[in-house]
């Protein structure tokens, strides 16, 4: 008999020790440090599909634009009013913004407390600043919160629901008319993707907006206590570069939204107006991959 064939394997099992059947090695093995996980790069997203101009989108109503230059790179009917739903925030924080003492308080009135649906449950007598409203308004989608912010800003709701379609004017608007700073429906309130992409454009050109969209959590301060806000934009998490910046829904508006998102030294931004779930979500993943993937446009500054 060969006494050493019939060592080897016993040795090895002592030096290396033996897998059971669950992976498990057995007491007798050395212990072993799992072996270091390789680096991979993340997946690189395909070219979205475009044949004869088209591109497969659950939207009634989509709007690419090179944000820089302001470029339409995509269209499915543009100039097609629809509701805006929530995105008509984005004209809120904009006006706001642009009116300055963002440290300025803004004191809770009884009309501000009515408006309900997706809230902060602000209470007539408490105050709040201008910025941290902000925060409140676009995170959250606060529509107490936007009545509160168009109030002070315009005096009344309506004053300021002027105010918001005049500014929509002056940006080259011409299928927008504002009835309220929050969104709920009214049917003389609506939009187009071309204007909400110039809206939003404009809103971005802010850095103020540029930092609150971008923002994922922030604390909410209120005299009940404090406790975190959570953006409703999921693109944040899932596109890489995604920077911005609003969703919207309501029935008849279903869901909205406008998007921004900057790589490789190009930004572009998408809206997607009247889709579904997870229509929002893939409609503007597609836009905003296109978009990135042409080349940057000279700049020229929304006024």
């Amino acid at each position: 008999m060969n006494v050493s064939r019939l060592l080897t394997p016993v040795l090895a099992l002592f030096f290396l020790g033996s897998p059971s059947a669950d992976g498990a090695t057995k007491k007798r093995a050395a212990p072993t440090r799992p072996a270091p996980k390789k680096k991979t790069a993340p997946a690189v997203r395909p070219a979205p599909a475009v044949e004869d101009g088209e591109m497969a989108l659950a939207a009634r109503g989509a709007m690419l634009i090179e944000a820089l230059s302001g470029k339409s790179l995509y269209e499915k009917n543009a100039d097609t009013r629809f509701y805006p739903a929530s995105t008509t925030k984005i004209m809120t924080g904009l006006l706001v913004i642009e009116a300055g003492g963002l440290d300025t308080p803004v004191e809770v009135t009884e009309e501000d407390a009515r408006v309900g649906e997706s809230s902060l449950s602000i209470r007539p007598g408490q105050s709040y600043t201008r910025r941290q409203m902000l925060y409140g308004l676009m995170l959250k989608s606060a529509n107490d919160v936007a009545h509160a912010l168009g109030r002070d800003n315009g005096g009344t709701e309506e004053a300021f629901a002027v105010k918001m379609t005049q500014r929509a004017q002056e940006l080259g608007c011409t299928n927008t008319s504002f009835m309220n700073a929050h969104g709920l429906h009214h049917p003389g309130h609506y939009t187009s993707p071309r204007d909400l992409a110039l809206i939003a454009r404009a809103a971005m050109n802010q850095p103020l907006f540029r930092q609150i969209v971008a923002t994922q959590q922030a604390a909410w301060a209120a005299p009940t206590g404090t406790f975190m806000l959570s953006n409703h934009n999921r693109l944040l998490q899932r596109f890489p570069g995604c920077n911005g910046v609003k969703t919207g829904y309501t029935i008849p508006a279903q869901q909205v939204l406008a998007s921004s998102a900057a790589r490789g030294g190009r930004e572009a931004i998408a809206v997607v107006m009247h889709t579904d779930k997870p229509g929002i979500w893939e409609d503007s993943a597609k836009l905003l991959e296109f978009g990135l993937r042409q080349p940057p446009e000279p700049s020229a500054a929304p006024r």
